[in-house]
């Protein structure tokens, strides 16, 4: 991919950041019963087993974005909010975000990589160094909202004790070489409330209730298909 260079709001002060790599990487639950029980649950509705778990799934960096706004193709996509890494030009420049692993879930019953592909993945303008919340990582919060029929309607909540902590998360990342450096990672999302839901807009919340500080963003999710 391109290197492109990427604003980040850290600690009051603006970043520039070099991403060369994006990386998806799906079944990063904590409790590995519920994670195997969830993906019986997708092969039921037709979305293919991953071959290991957690799964590293590579993503174009042109899929990659800041905007307000997405196009996608067919009525069936969705967000998720995701806890997002990004790693800067040394191994202690690590940056904490929130995204959106938007995926074509009509797509995903027949090639999940493909599905992540050829949806947009968002990810907000604010960061919080990655040291100053490593200590308290599992109290911070996603949420998640979905806008349908003119109201916003509560899509996801949890804390990261629902996700694998961070340590693992780098380990598994080290395991299968993946490259860190100028590197985007989309690293696990929490439980949806009440399954998928295919609004026009979408909306991301990542809050530390230690610091009662948050960080938010939405999209607008525009369907370009001719009817």
């Amino acid at each position: 991919m391109s290197k492109a260079i990427y604003q980040l709001e850290v600690a009051g002060e603006t970043k520039q950041l070099a991403i060369h790599k994006a990386f998806c990487i799906g079944y990063t639950g904590r409790s590995k019963e519920n994670t195997y029980a969830h993906i019986k649950e997708l092969a039921e509705i037709g979305i293919p087993e991953p071959k290991e778990v957690p799964m590293l799934y590579p993503v174009s960096g042109n899929t990659i974005f800041q905007n307000e706004t997405m196009e996608v193709v067919g009525k069936e996509t969705s967000g998720e909010a995701e806890v997002v890494l990004i790693f800067g030009d040394s191994s202690d420049e690590v940056y904490v975000t929130v995204g959106s692993d938007h995926t074509d879930r009509g797509l995903e019953t027949v090639d999940i990589n493909k599905s992540k592909q050829v949806c947009g993945k968002p990810f907000a303008t604010k960061a919080w160094k990655l040291q100053d919340v490593l200590d308290h990582w599992d109290e911070l919060e996603l949420t998640s909202q979905v806008y349908l029929d003119g109201e916003w309607v509560d899509y996801q909540k949890d804390s990261l004790k629902a996700i694998m902590p961070y340590e693992e998360i780098v380990q598994y990342i080290d395991k299968v070489e993946a490259p860190k450096k100028n590197s985007i990672f989309f690293s696990g999302t929490v439980q949806l409330k009440d399954g998928f839901k295919y609004g026009t807009a979408f909306r991301m919340t990542f809050r530390d209730p230690v610091k009662n500080d948050e960080i938010s963003s939405e999209y607008d999710i525009i369907n370009i298909e001719r009817e």
